[in-house]
């Protein structure tokens, strides 16, 4: 699976529409909590009123965003934390090596991180012979079995019971067993040895205060909790586009994100950390590290279309929306991020000559738009790709690598407005393929057949789906024949 790429994202997806247990998964997975987000909106007064404030407030400290994050780090920095700036992926890596290497740790744990993930951190400090320990039972199943994440809330959704039964007697000595509490107490057990004896803690970070230098972390399992508090050194790695500017906004973003994610009212764990502990009684680790990471997301501040993009909270409604992602899953998005956030997060942070694929990813339903709590339109975002792509721009707010333009697709459009500026061509066309479809209609509808499959563009059509023919007469002759009657 860690083996795909964005540039293949076609045959990745044609193979995972192969795969029936994926696809059962992801039919439930979908369908459970799409079921429970509806149920969860109606708990809570004015949910449309909400997602309006959440984007305004993602708006205004975008638009400021350079002195929000020096008001979050001199605020951070008076409590106790100590604060690096990290430009790309690379440097994060080795400032969290760095922190991890000068006290001489070898025992990290971590917690659930989409940044981490992002950078490949894990794959970084193992290069280095430090070998980081997922706490989050989905995220550490997906380790042991050297995969990465199908879904941003559910990363191992698409293994079964069975398999995960099997990863357990494989990499952790169980005896084979599809009982789920014996394999649940294999994992407590087997982690919370691990943060006994823990030195160095990583988190991600869900939100950072500006107003008081907090970081504030969401989560189940109470893994981060012991992550956090546990070793005497934390690293919490943040995405520049996290800040909020008050901590009052918080208490909208903790309606909104568990309401649209998993359909609770409200996530089992709320962490607000603001610094380092004050006595040595008191709960938490003696440092507290946070890097601020840009890796590309700067760029995305200059375009009003693309900055909505860093608005995300990563709550995945729009993956369990998304008709899309419903057929194929994560990985098949070849990167970190998957389903419609991936489509255009991807793109931007990484350039389009290696995601040019994925911003096609989409029927533009707008489901996603529909969905998402801070009322990102993706759709928008996603023609903006599309655009750039057609015109092979190179070095743009996006596109950081030349597009090569479809020559086949352009000529194609070409050819389309050619005949649609022309309306006896037009006629013509379509009588024509009115007598042609005969070979290939069967019981009023096109489907798979031996004469369909020879044209490529019918044959990808309805190898998943039917097609409707062309009418047997056109609006317009219906539209002369009923005047001549009425006259």
């Amino acid at each position: 699976m860690s083996s795909l790429t964005s540039e293949t994202f076609d045959r990745n997806s044609r193979e995972a529409l192969k795969n029936p247990q994926l696809r059962s998964a992801l039919r439930n997975l979908t369908a459970t909590f799409g079921d429970r987000r509806r149920t969860a909106i109606r708990t809570v007064e004015n949910f449309e009123g909400l997602r309006e404030r959440a984007r305004r407030i993602k708006d205004e400290t975008l638009l400021h965003l350079d002195t929000y994050l020096e008001q979050f780090e001199s605020n951070a920095e008076k409590a106790g934390a100590k604060i690096h700036w990290a430009r790309d992926g690379s440097e994060a890596c080795q400032i969290v090596l760095d922190l991890i290497t000068e006290i001489g740790a070898t025992k990290v744990v971590k917690s659930k991180s989409m940044a981490t993930e992002e950078i490949h951190l894990n794959h970084a400090l193992e290069d280095k012979g430090i070998y980081p320990v997922e706490t989050d039972l989905g995220e550490w199943i997906i380790q042991l079995a050297g995969e990465t994440p199908s879904h941003i809330v559910v990363p191992a959704i698409h293994k079964s019971k069975r398999q995960i039964a099997a990863l357990f007697t494989d990499k952790v000595g169980l005896e084979k067993t599809d009982d789920v509490d014996r394999l649940t107490a294999t994992a407590r057990d087997f982690l919370r040895s691990r943060f006994a004896e823990s030195e160095v803690g990583i988190s991600g970070v869900n939100f950072g205060v500006a107003e008081t230098g907090t970081i504030v972390i969401v989560e189940n399992e109470g893994n981060i909790r012991l992550t956090t508090g546990v070793p005497r050194r934390h690293i919490a790695l943040m995405g520049i586009e996290k800040i909020v500017p008050g901590l009052g906004d918080i208490d909208v973003f903790l309606k909104l994100l568990p309401r649209s994610g998993t359909g609770q009212d409200l996530t089992a764990y709320q962490s607000f950390i603001t610094g380092t502990k004050r006595d040595s009684d008191d709960e938490g680790p003696d440092e507290l590290h946070i890097v601020l990471m840009d890796n590309g997301r700067s760029r995305l501040l200059s375009h009003p279309v693309t900055r909505q993009t860093l608005a995300c909270i990563r709550c995945g409604a729009c993956l369990n929306a998304c008709p899309v992602y419903q057929q194929i899953g994560g990985h098949a998005y070849g990167a970190v991020y998957p389903g419609p956030i991936g489509a255009i997060l991807t793109p931007q942070l990484f350039g389009l000559g290696k995601a040019k694929q994925l911003p096609y990813a989409s029927s533009l339903c707008g489901a996603c738009r529909e969905v998402c709590p801070v009322k990102i339109d993706i759709p928008d975002v996603l023609l903006h790709l599309r655009a750039q792509i057609t015109d092979g721009v190179g070095n743009g707010v996006v596109a950081y690598t030349a597009v090569r333009k479809k020559f086949v697709e352009r000529a194609a459009f070409a050819a389309y407005g050619f005949a649609w500026r022309r309306p006896w061509l037009y006629r013509f066309g379509a009588g024509i393929s009115r007598l042609l479809q005969k070979l290939i209609v069967r019981d009023n509808k096109i489907t798979s057949n031996k004469i369909a499959d020879l044209v490529l563009p019918i044959a990808a059509w309805t190898a998943g789906r039917d097609a409707p023919p062309i009418a047997a007469r056109s609006f317009r002759d219906i539209w002369r024949s009923d005047l001549k009657e009425k006259e």
